[in-house]
């Protein structure tokens, strides 16, 4: 273990989806930063499928390991924890990572911790070069903003080791899973965030009015009433609304505008996300707000995220593009932060949660 003065040396390892990742960090120094994406054998698919990427990973996990310890020139007894998703995600590609990690702790006799996959992607905020200058830690009304395939939440951090609250999430499809959709609709290909985003580029986002779900306020008399749903999103209306487009024009037997289509679908889902976590920022002191998640590449969510801020007065943060992304350096950021605050290891009879919820941050 680390003496008082030292920065832990802590590995960590992700498997929640289809990317295998493994970071090592010495503190807040990220030394190592792998992946190993099996995006191309779900391409055929239009989507995941959680028997591939479970075996993906098995095949990629132990090559990625030694690929890490390379890259940061350290060895596995140089190591004072293991850190690994523990979930939230799918059930098979976690219990692999969840089952390699288990191993190496057993046999090196390291302590090993079992984290929150969506608390990690807060966790990149504190990695050396992606903290703004002026933060010494994370700040105590921190929001976090994290928008990928599988989900789609507004995040209150506190410590980040013990006190994160869900302020609003997605009640159906994340938005990366309604961008994947959408892009089957319009024959765009997958995955569907980047296709989508090009094909943007090239129309017009106000061709099409499509619908922004759960924006419309309760009143009574002149009086907005929070309701239940305030900071949480919907999808499902959107893509019903884009279905019925696409189905109008093969029906009369014209040419599907795809590129004016991905655009008003992309500004419509780039609106309604910004607009609502500015006010749940707003709404809860949160002066200070971290984008992450694989949707965080977006060109206009992250040009719309940024203007919205910027006239809210709200610090934005926004990672690198390959650290907002699933990956092993948050796993493992976290996993240093959970060592250095004192935070027990978890039990060795822990398993995989496809359903962990935020609050859980480690098991």
């Amino acid at each position: 273990m680390p003496t008082a003065t030292s920065a832990p040396l802590v590995l960590g390892i992700e498997s929640s989806c289809d990317e295998t990742g493994v970071g090592i960090v010495r503190g807040t120094a990220l030394l190592a930063h792998e992946v190993a994406s099996s995006v191309e054998e779900h391409v055929r698919f239009g989507g995941v499928i959680p028997e591939i990427a479970a075996r993906a990973h098995l095949e990629a996990l132990v090559p990625t390991v030694r690929r890490a310890l390379e890259a940061a020139d350290v060895g596995l007894q140089d190591l004072d924890a293991i850190a690994v998703t523990s979930g939230p995600g799918l059930a098979g590609a976690l219990m692999v990572g969840v089952a390699g990690a288990k191993a190496l702790a057993t046999a090196l006799d390291t302590p090993l911790y079992g984290i929150n996959h969506l608390v990690a992607h807060v966790g990149v905020g504190m990695l050396d070069g992606v903290r703004p200058e002026a933060w010494d830690d994370l700040p105590e009304d921190l929001g976090a903003l994290l928008v990928s395939g599988g989900h789609t939440e507004i995040l209150r951090v506190g410590r980040i080791s013990s006190e994160v609250e869900l302020l609003g999430s997605t009640i159906d499809d994340a938005a990366g899973e309604a961008y994947d959709k959408v892009a089957r609709l319009i024959g765009a290909g997958y995955p569907g965030g980047p296709v989508i985003d090009r094909l943007a580029q090239e129309g017009d986002p106000k061709a099409f009015r499509f619908p922004r779900g759960l924006t419309a306020g309760k009143f009574v008399g002149s009086v907005e009433e929070p309701g239940p749903h305030r900071h949480d999103w919907s999808f499902s209306g959107l893509k019903t609304a884009v279905s019925r487009a696409v189905e109008q024009f093969e029906a009369r037997g014209l040419e599907v505008p795809r590129a004016d289509i991905a655009a008003s679908f992309q500004e419509a889902v780039a609106d309604v996300i910004t607009a609502k976590a500015v006010r749940a920022c707003r709404e809860h002191g949160l002066t200070h707000l971290l984008l992450g998640g694989g949707v965080a590449a977006n060109s206009r969510l992250r040009g719309l995220l940024a203007d919205r801020c910027r006239s809210a007065g709200i610090e934005l943060t926004v990672p690198p593009v390959n650290l907002c992304t699933d990956n092993g350096a948050m796993v493992a950021a976290l996993g240093a932060r959970l060592v250095s605050d004192g935070v027990a290891p978890s039990d060795a009879w822990f398993g995989a949660d496809p359903g962990q919820p935020v609050e859980v941050v480690s098991v």
